[in-house]
C-alpha cells in the first residue's frame, strides 16, 4: 500500500484553506482592480475646492473628496513637469533619478530622454498583467528620431497626445499623436485666432481615455495615465467654460507673452480651464459607474508641481509659499485625492507624507506584486485601506532642482524642512534654511541659527541622498538653446 506522506497531508490542507478562506490572500491575487491615474499640468495645491478653494468650481473633485480620501501632505517629485513626472515613472527621488531637470537644462546641452533598458512603472503594470494606456501630456520622447522614450516603447499598449515637453505647450495644437503617427491639426501654422483649429487638446485626450474605457470594461485589467495639460501657461479654453466665470466683477487680465497662445481674460480662462478639467473628471468615473467597474477601480488623482498663474487673487497655493520651479512647500505639495469604493474609507483625510516615487510601489502592490527596481518609494497601500497601523513612513524626502535660481536642495524630515542654494546672485551658495512646519507652513522664519544639531543632522541626510549624476551637477549651469 503507498503510503501518504505527512508533507503531502500539510499540503492539502494548505489548498484547502486557500479554497474556504480566499480572504487570506494577498490583495488583488482574486481579481486585479483596474487602476487610472489622473495627473493635473501646474495645479496649485489651492486650485480645488477640498484645499480650500472658493472662486473657482470643482465639484467633482470635490466629491472625489467626500467618498474617498485626501492627501494634504502629498508631494511632487519636482517643481517643474520633466523630473517629477520621471520621478513617479521610475520610483526614484531627483537624487537617485535619471532624469532631473527639463531638456534645456542639461550639462551637456544634449536633451535627456528614457532609456531601453530602463524598467518603469508602465513596464511594472505590465508585469502584473495589465494593459497599460496614456493619453494626454507624455513629454518624455525628446528624441523623435530614435522614439526609445515612446510610450509603445516603455511598456504602453496605446497612447494618444504629445511626445515631447514643448508639443504640449499649446491646448491648441497644430498636430497630436496618435501611436506612432502623426495627426495634423487644420489649419497649420501659428494663428491670431488660434481657436480656429479643430481641437482644444484635452477635449481629444478626453474622447479617447473614454473609448479606451468602452473597449476595456470587464476584460483584462488595465492602467490608464491620464496626463491633461490643463492648467499649464497659455490660459485658453473654450467658450462654454470660460463664460461660467463671466459677469462676476473680477479683475481683468491679459496675457502678453509671444510664446504661448492665450485668452484675453486670464482669470477667466484659468477658472474655466480647471473647471473643464474638473468636468472630465467626473465623466470618467461616470463612464465607470455606467460600465459597472466602478467599484473595482482605483482613481488617483494629482498634479506634477505647484501653479505657475502664482496669483493672490485666486489663493492657488493657501498657506503654502511659492510655485512651480520652488521647492517651498508651493512649488512642491499639490492636491491629491483617491477614491475606491468599498475599499477605500470615505471622507477620510491623511495627513502623513507621501509623494510621486511612492506611487510606483503604492500600484504594484495593487497588481499583486512587488517592484523589480530599486526604488525610492514606500507602498501606500495600507494607508488606502485604511490600515495606517501597518503603514511604513519615510524617515525623510529629498529634491533637488537646477534651473534659473539653482541649484536647490530640500528635503523633509518630521517636520523639519531644510532648503539648500548655490546661486551666486543671491550670494547663498551653499546656504541652508529650516522651517518648522508644523508651526510655520508657510515657510516664513528661518530657524537654522537656532537649531545647529538639526541643520547639522539635515547636512547629513543631504549627503547621503543623492548620488553624483553628470548631467545635473550642483553647480549653476545656463540654459541650452
Amino acid at each position: 500500500m503507498k503510503r501518504i506522506s505527512w508533507e503531502r497531508i500539510w499540503i492539502c490542507f494548505a489548498l484547502w484553506g486557500i479554497f474556504i478562506f480566499p480572504v487570506n490572500l494577498p490583495l488583488c491575487a482574486l481579481e486585479k482592480p483596474n487602476i487610472i491615474l489622473i495627473l493635473a499640468d501646474d495645479l496649485g495645491f489651492g486650485d480645488v475646492g477640498f484645499n480650500g478653494q472658493k472662486k473657482i468650481q470643482t465639484p467633482c473633485l470635490d466629491q472625489m473628496a467626500e467618498e474617498g480620501i485626501t492627501f494634504p501632505q502629498f508631494y511632487a517629485g519636482a517643481p517643474v513637469c520633466g523630473p517629477s513626472r520621471a520621478t513617479l515613472l521610475y520610483g526614484q527621488h531627483t537624487g537617485h533619478a535619471p532624469i532631473r531637470g527639463n531638456p534645456r537644462w542639461t550639462k551637456s546641452g544634449q536633451k535627456p530622454e528614457l532609456s531601453s533598458d530602463n524598467v518603469l512603472l508602465s513596464h511594472e503594470m505590465k508585469r502584473a498583467g495589465y494593459t497599460n494606456a496614456v493619453f494626454g501630456k507624455w513629454g518624455m520622447n525628446e528624441n523623435l528620431e530614435t522614439n526609445v522614450g515612446h510610450p509603445l516603447n516603455q511598456g504602453f499598449d496605446e497612447f494618444c497626445g504629445f511626445n515631447t515637453h514643448v508639443e504640449a505647450h499649446f491646448h491648441w495644437p497644430e498636430f497630436v499623436w496618435d501611436g506612432f503617427e502623426k495627426i495634423i491639426v487644420e489649419p497649420k501654422g501659428r494663428l491670431i485666432n488660434y481657436k480656429e483649429r479643430s481641437i482644444y487638446a484635452d477635449d481629444f485626450f478626453q474622447h479617447r481615455a473614454l473609448d479606451f474605457l468602452d473597449r476595456k470594461a470587464g476584460k483584462e485589467p488595465f492602467f490608464m495615465f491620464l496626463c491633461y495639460t490643463i492648467p499649464h501657461l497659455g490660459y485658453t479654453v473654450p467658450t462654454d467654460s470660460s463664460d461660467l466665470y463671466k459677469n462676476k466683477g473680477w479683475p481683468a487680465t491679459s496675457s502678453k507673452s509671444h510664446y504661448y497662445e492665450g485668452d484675453e481674460d486670464v482669470f477667466r480662462a484659468y477658472a474655466g480651464m480647471i473647471t473643464r478639467m474638473d468636468r472630465f473628471v467626473g465623466e470618467i468615473r461616470n463612464k465607470l459607474e455606467a460600465l459597472g467597474i466602478g467599484q473595482n477601480t482605483l482613481v488617483l488623482f494629482t498634479s506634477d508641481n505647484g501653479d505657475e498663474l502664482w496669483s493672490d487673487f485666486f489663493d492657488s497655493n493657501g498657506p503654502l509659499r511659492g510655485g512651480k520651479r520652488d521647492l517651498t512647500e508651493g512649488g512642491i505639495r499639490v492636491p491629491t485625492v483617491a477614491v475606491w469604493p468599498e475599499k477605500i474609507e470615505e471622507s477620510k483625510e491623511v495627513n502623513t507624507p507621501f509623494a510621486f516615487w511612492d506611487i510606483l510601489p503604492t500600484f504594484c502592490e495593487v497588481g499583486g506584486i512587488r517592484p523589480v527596481v530599486e526604488t525610492d518609494g514606500i507602498s501606500f497601500l495600507p494607508t488606502l485601506l485604511g490600515k495606517t497601523n501597518s503603514q511604513k513612513k519615510h524617515p525623510s524626502l529629498y529634491w533637488e532642482f537646477n534651473e534659473k535660481k539653482g541649484p536647490m536642495q530640500a528635503i523633509r524630515f518630521g517636520n523639519w524642512k531644510a532648503i539648500r542654494t548655490w546661486n551666486k546672485e543671491l550670494q547663498n551658495m551653499g546656504k541652508m534654511q529650516l522651517f518648522n512646519l508644523e508651526n510655520d507652513l508657510g515657510e516664513q522664519v528661518d530657524v537654522s541659527s537656532k537649531y545647529s544639531e538639526i541643520c547639522q543632522r539635515a547636512l547629513k541626510i543631504f549627503e547621503e541622498s543623492r548620488t553624483e549624476h553628470p548631467e545635473w551637477p550642483l553647480k549653476p549651469i545656463k540654459p541650452n538653446p
